[in-house]
């Protein structure tokens, strides 16, 4: 896991939209691709994205509280 703490605000920001897309553009390949074995590490690309951007939303949600 990424330590997400070193970043600024608009840092944060910047990255939760290039992860976004990167998980925009996984779906699409996803779509486009055909094989059992595409389709798992495409899935396994997607998950590993929406972790980073579900913990770039927690960092970037805390510092709000703050």
């Amino acid at each position: 896991m990424n330590d997400y703490s070193v970043l600024s605000l608009p840092e944060l920001n910047d990255r939760i939209a290039i992860v976004r897309d990167n998980i925009r553009q996984l779906t699409e390949q996803a779509a486009g691709s055909s094989g059992a074995r595409d389709e798992e590490r495409t899935a396994a690309r997607i998950e590993q994205q929406q972790s980073e951007l579900e913990a770039l939303i927690k960092e970037r949600d805390s510092r709000g509280k703050k």
